[in-house]
C-alpha cells in the first residue's frame, strides 16, 4: 500500500493502531537511558508518544501526511513534544543518528525491508545505541492471528538479523515472541519477530 492508500486508511478510522505503545517496545525500553529516539514508520505515533512521555527526545518518521497530522494532534492533547518528519523509508532518508531506533510493523517484501534495515544500521544509530525491530512473523500467517495474510511481507528472524548484522550491528537477542489479542470470539495468539541489536560503542 502506498502513501495515498495509507492516508485513506488513517482518514477513515479514529485510530488505526492502539493508543498505547507496543507491548514489546514498552518492555524493552522502559529502563533504557534517555536520549534521542527515532520512531520509524511511526503511524499515528503510539510508540513515539510513549517514548516522549518517558523523557526521550523523539523524532517520528512517517510517509502518510494524514497519520502525521493525527499524531501531532494527539501529542498536543497529551502535552508531549515530538518532531514529525515526512519521509519514505524506501528512499533511504538521511536522518540524524539516535540512541534508540524503533521500527515496529513495517511489513515489506524481503529485499526492500532488508535494504531499510541495512540503511538504519549504517546511518541512524549512534555508537552504543540500540535498534529494536518488531514485525508480524512469517509463521503468523499460518499459525497466528492478525497481521498481513501475505507471507512475502512478513519477515523471519534470520532475515532481520542478517540485514542488521550486515549493517554492522551486534544482535543482543532475537526470536519469535507471542502476544494475546482480544477478538470477538475470545483471545487469540499473534506471533511476532523481535530483534534487539546494538551499535558497538566507539
Amino acid at each position: 500500500m502506498d502513501a495515498t492508500g495509507w492516508d485513506e486508511r488513517y482518514r477513515d478510522t479514529e485510530l488505526v493502531w492502539s493508543a498505547g505503545p507496543n507491548t514489546f517496545v514498552e518492555r524493552e525500553l522502559s529502563g533504557y537511558p534517555r536520549g534521542r529516539a527515532l520512531d520509524l514508520a511511526a503511524g499515528e505515533g503510539r510508540n513515539a508518544l510513549w517514548l516522549a512521555e518517558q523523557g526521550f527526545e523523539v523524532e517520528a518518521v512517517e510517509f502518510s501526511a494524514v497519520a502525521i497530522d493525527k499524531g501531532r494532534a494527539i501529542a498536543q492533547r497529551r502535552g508531549v513534544e515530538v518532531t514529525w518528519t515526512a519521509a519514505d523509508l524506501t528512499s533511504a532518508p538521511q536522518l540524524d543518528p539516535a540512541d534508540v531506533v524503533v521500527l515496529a510493523y513495517l511489513q515489506l517484501p524481503v529485499e526492500p525491508l532488508a535494504a531499510i534495515h541495512r540503511h538504519v544500521a549504517h546511518t541512524m544509530v549512534r555508537p552504543g545505541g540500540t535498534v529494536l525491530v518488531v514485525a508480524h512473523a512469517r509463521r503468523n500467517v499460518t499459525d497466528g492471528h492478525g497481521g498481513p495474510s501475505a507471507p512475502e511481507v512478513c519477515p523471519t528472524v534470520e532475515e532481520v538479523t542478517s540485514a542488521l548484522t550486515d549493517g554492522g550491528l551486534a544482535v543482543v537477542h532475537a526470536g519469535e515472541v507471542t502476544r494475546e489479542v482480544a477478538t470477538d470470539h475470545g483471545s487469540a495468539t499473534a506471533i511476532d519477530v523481535l530483534v534487539r541489536a546494538t551499535h558497538p560503542a566507539a
